[in-house]
C-alpha cells in the first residue's frame, strides 16, 4: 500500500503490477495481537498457529488506492510467489482447525509430548482434510476495493 501510495503521490503516469492474479494475506494489527494472546494462553509446546484472515489481489489494492491510474503487469521478480502459502499440503496431515486459528503440530516422533487426538479433544478442533493447503490464492475470505479502500484511510 505504501509503495502505490507513494506513485500516486509522485504522479505517475502507472502503477506496476506484478501479476494481475498476485494475492497476498491482510492481517490488521488487532487481529495479529489476539492470535498472540491465543497462543501464550494455549498453545501446548511446539505448534504453530495460522489465523484465519482475507486476501487480497494486489491488482484491487492498486485500483482502490488510484482508480484513475494505469495498471502495467511488469511480471513476477526472481523468488517472488504468485500467493502466500501458510499451510501446504505435505503440513495438513498435522493439522488442526481450531475455528478461528489453524494449528500445525509438531511432526509425531517418539519424543512428541501430545497426540494430535489429545489435542483436537481439548480443543474441540477437528482435522482438515488429506492434502488441504491455506494460501492467499484459495482463501475464501476476500477483501473487497471498498474494504482496502477503508483500510488505506488509515495510512
Amino acid at each position: 500500500m505504501p509503495f502505490f501510495l507513494n506513485k500516486k503521490k509522485k504522479g505517475e503516469k502507472f502503477l506496476p503490477i506484478t501479476d494481475d492474479q498476485m494475492t497476498r494475506f491482510n492481517i490488521s494489527l488487532q487481529d495479529g495481537c489476539e492470535m498472540v494472546f491465543y497462543a501464550i494462553e494455549k498453545a501446548w509446546g511446539g505448534e504453530v498457529f495460522v489465523p484465519k484472515i482475507p486476501s487480497y489481489k494486489i491488482s484491487d489494492v492498486a485500483t482502490a488506492i488510484a482508480p484513475e491510474l494505469e495498471q502495467k503487469v511488469v511480471g513476477i521478480r526472481p523468488g517472488e510467489k504468485l500467493h502466500e502459502e501458510m499451510i501446504t499440503s505435505s503440513d495438513s496431515y498435522n493439522t488442526v482447525d481450531l475455528g478461528k486459528y489453524y494449528a500445525i503440530l509438531p511432526q509425531k516422533s517418539p519424543y512428541s509430548q501430545y497426540s494430535k487426538d489429545d489435542y483436537k479433544k481439548a480443543f474441540n478442533g477437528l482435522d482438515v482434510p488429506n492434502g488441504f493447503s491455506y494460501n492467499s490464492g484459495n482463501n475464501s475470505e476476500w477483501e473487497t476495493i471498498e474494504s482496502l479502500r477503508e483500510l488505506v484511510k488509515f495510512m
